[in-house]
């Protein structure tokens, strides 16, 4: 069965209206990054998109920072916060990077989307770091559906 939108290597696809929705919503996301020595790391995280692409705001000192910038393989699983079934898995790559003024005000628009307030936890002397990822695979319970033999 054939269950992704997908591109060639490097190539990036269009974010099903599903991921879009899942990641403009209050959900958490399973951020899938590799280590040094290959082996997957997940976190739970906050998630967003610009409609094109996932944006995931860390600091650079956490491990997945420093996987991303290392490797720019990443694979996102959003989870609905009602829903378990109502799910999105996106792989792609991290394509762009911003610090500074930028991800700092990205951070105080996600804490507001999932606390209603900017965000409250001390930030650290390496400040934030924001990593926008183009989706080269897309699957959903609805591309699942889809799929042929």
């Amino acid at each position: 069965m054939h269950y992704w939108n997908t591109g060639t290597e490097g190539e990036s696809v269009a974010l099903d209206e599903d991921v879009v929705r899942l990641a403009k919503g209050a959900n958490l996301a399973s951020i899938v990054t590799l280590m040094p020595d290959g082996h997957p790391q997940a976190q739970l995280r906050w998630i967003d998109t610009d409609g094109e692409h996932l944006l995931v705001n860390t600091e650079p000192q956490r491990q997945a920072a420093r996987n991303m910038s290392r490797d720019p393989r990443v694979t996102i699983l959003i989870h609905s916060s009602e829903n378990p079934y109502d799910w999105a898995e996106v792989r792609g790559r991290v394509v762009r990077t911003a610090t500074g003024d930028e991800a700092r005000a990205h951070i105080d628009e996600l804490s507001r989307k999932y606390t209603g307030v900017d965000y409250q936890m001390a930030i650290g002397p390496e400040g934030r770091v924001l990593f926008v990822v183009a989706p080269e695979r897309v699957n959903t319970p609805a591309t699942m559906a889809a799929g042929t033999d």
